[in-house]
């Protein structure tokens, strides 16, 4: 297929690989030319200067960008995706963000006669590096049917879960998990260091009972061995934390746990740590701060 693929950070680059080793025809975009011109170099197909560009006689359309504002500018400003889209194509958002905005590009691209897709994802850099992601999507079924098997590229799993926004609505339920679930590896991981115990021993033995996550075996090593120089960003954690926060106290949920690991994270980037990973909450923990 011809598609297009918008924003290569982290998650952009490699998932816009997958496209164009599978065989598709890829056109990208990125603010910063040389990261373009990096993938073309890696990958092929071609890059182009604006958005409109990127996605002029498009299929598909993909895009990661940073947050609302981006979506917002890509998608709807000068030379912006829906100046280029024809009637009858599909955009893919895969920025994790509100799901305002989701409903308001949803609304803004049918005025145009494009279809679109909420479609966040989970499994950070590893998992778009290895294809292996897990894509939540909001929209009508029979658009996500004919984008399914593209997604499919560099997913694991690809679920429609409603209409549009409830993608990202999803999405705010994997992090507000992931929050809570990170705070208490980190005070386990801190408890059984000031018990004494072996971390590494108790981890192994845990993780085979009923306390296994990825999120233990995954980061409980480097957590112990204090390194978060990689990862999820906790600026990027804080960003998305933000936009569950502000969800739910539009639809009335009750979300202390996760406000004060919010807070614990600010207290992180604080300390000059908001480019570590988010498993750096223990440092917190282990400085007695």
């Amino acid at each position: 297929m011809k598609l297009a693929f918008l924003g290569l950070g982290v998650m952009g680059y490699p998932m816009a690989g997958h496209l164009s080793r599978a065989g598709h025809d890829v056109t990208v975009f990125n603010r910063t030319a040389p990261k373009a011109a990096k993938w073309v170099e890696a990958f092929g197909g071609k890059s182009a200067a604006t958005p409109a560009a990127a996605v002029r006689g498009a299929e598909i359309a993909l895009m990661c960008v940073g947050n609302d504002d981006d979506v917002r500018a890509v998608i709807t400003g000068a030379d912006g995706v829906l100046s280029g889209l024809s009637a009858g194509t599909i955009l893919v958002d895969h920025t994790t963000a509100s799901a305002q905005v989701a409903r308001e590009m949803h609304a803004a691209a049918a005025a145009k006669g494009v279809a679109f897709l909420d479609a966040p994802v989970s499994g950070g850099q590893a998992g778009a590096e290895n294809g292996k992601l897990t894509i939540m999507v909001g929209g009508e079924p029979a658009v996500f049917a004919r984008a399914e098997a593209v997604l499919a590229t560099y997913a694991r799993a690809v679920t429609l879960m409603g209409a549009s926004g409830s993608g990202q609505l999803t999405k705010m339920v994997n992090q507000i998990c992931i929050a809570g679930l990170v705070q208490a590896l980190s005070e386990g991981i801190n408890f059984a260091s000031r018990a004494g115990l072996d971390p590494a021993r108790v981890l192994d033995v845990i993780s085979k009972g009923a306390a296994q996550s990825w999120q233990m075996e995954s980061r409980g090593p480097t957590m112990i061995a204090d390194k978060f120089d990689f990862g999820f960003a906790v600026d990027w954690m804080r960003k998305d934390l933000a936009i569950c926060l502000a969800e739910a106290r539009a639809n009335g949920a009750a979300l202390p746990g996760t406000a004060l690991v919010d807070q614990f994270y600010a207290r992180v980037q604080a300390r000059g740590g908001g480019r570590w990973d988010t498993s750096s909450l223990i440092r917190l923990l282990r400085d007695g701060q």
